[in-house]
């Protein structure tokens, strides 16, 4: 699905300030992470390895002076899998260096309609990330760079819309 040479792991590898995220799902459960999701399901503590490769190759970015942050667009109540994601994933995430935002659109119009999933790296380079209608992962797909102001764009409706995850979290996390 790439439409460049350059690969979303390329991308990991080489950005210099910035990686953004954009999440649009409710459930990523057929993409990752099967295992402890049904173990947070099953009400098992989480275990001390979970996410620990990410999370070394977060805190390997944020201190090297690299923001790695996302936006999750949502609505209330919480499915169980964003349930599973905030409390177990973001929480663990935060630990090397990551930064999340929320746009709750519970009560609201959802200002990024119809917005694909993506990654941004330096308002430069884009990947979308493609999933099926039952949130399974199917592959990046890395768009040229003449429609990377678009992503742009998104990014900063994004970030004007939505509030830090802890606050968030601190009013309606579970």
């Amino acid at each position: 699905m790439t439409t460049s040479s350059k690969t979303l792991g390329d991308l990991f590898d080489s950005f210099e300030r910035e990686a953004f995220r954009l999440e649009t799902l409710d459930d990523y459960s057929k993409s990752g992470s099967v295992d402890a999701y049904h173990a947070f399901l099953a009400g098992q503590p989480q275990p001390d390895e979970y996410n620990a490769g990410w999370v070394e190759e977060l805190r390997s970015h944020t201190e090297n002076g690299k923001r790695v942050h996302r936006v999750h667009v949502l609505t209330r109540p919480l499915s169980d899998y964003l349930r599973f994601e905030l409390g177990w994933g973001y929480r663990k995430n935060m630990t090397g260096g990551e930064e999340f935002f929320i746009l709750d659109i519970t009560e609201k119009p959802n200002p990024l309609e119809n917005v694909p999933d993506f990654w941004l790296f330096d308002s430069a380079s884009v990947a979308v990330m493609n999933y099926d209608g039952n949130g399974k992962y199917l592959g990046p797909e890395v768009l040229p760079s003449e429609r990377t102001a678009e992503f742009m764009r998104y990014r900063d409706a994004a970030l004007a819309h939505a509030e830090p995850f802890p606050e968030w979290w601190a009013k309606y996390g579970t």
